[in-house]
Order: structure tokens, then sequence, then C-alpha cells
């Protein structure tokens, strides 16, 4: 499995692999942190209605996670492979937008 991640993402070593996976890991649990803090500063709960829970989610979140993502990648010292990674993903949602 460490050897397809690496091809697939053009690393050097399984190192890297790890120090990649760390930095999904860390954004996952930070977003998760930030999330909740919005929802309870804004005063979303659970009984709030689900189409407005997924809009602050697509809105606000889904472009946070993305900063949080280069932010530890830059800490992890991979700005520059999150970077790509984050223009690549970006130029495949806008070719859906294309077609």
């Amino acid at each position: 499995m460490i050897e397809k991640l690496k091809q697939r993402w053009n690393v050097k070593n399984g190192w890297d692999v790890l120090v990649i996976l760390v930095v999904f890991a860390c954004t996952g649990f930070s977003v998760l942190y930030v999330k909740r803090f919005l929802f309870e500063m804004i005063g979303l709960t659970n009984s709030s209605p689900t189409w407005l829970r997924w809009t602050v989610n697509i809105l606000i979140i889904l472009p946070l996670y993305q900063v949080i993502l280069l932010a530890w990648g830059w800490v992890w010292g991979k700005f520059s492979f999150f970077w790509e990674f984050e223009k690549r993903m970006f130029s495949r949602i806008g070719g859906m937008f294309r077609k």
C-alpha cells in the first residue's frame, strides 16, 4: 500500500507518505474542532434544519478545510506537495463544470 501511495503522490520514501497521512489526519481533527466552535458560535445544533447545516458545511467548512490543509502542510514541511495537490483538485473540480 505504501508503494502505491509513493507512486501516486510521486514521493521518494515511506517517510514522506507517513508525513502526508499525518497532515491529512491533523487537518481532519482540526476541522472537526473548528466546525464545532463555528456551529456553536452561529447557533446551529443537531436540531437545526439539515439543509442549513449542509449549506454552512459547503460554503464555509469546505474552503476552510483547504486553508487548514495548507497550514498543516507548512507546519510539517510539505507545503509544496499540498499546494500542488490543491491545484490539481481544483482543476478537476473546475473541469466538471466545463463539460
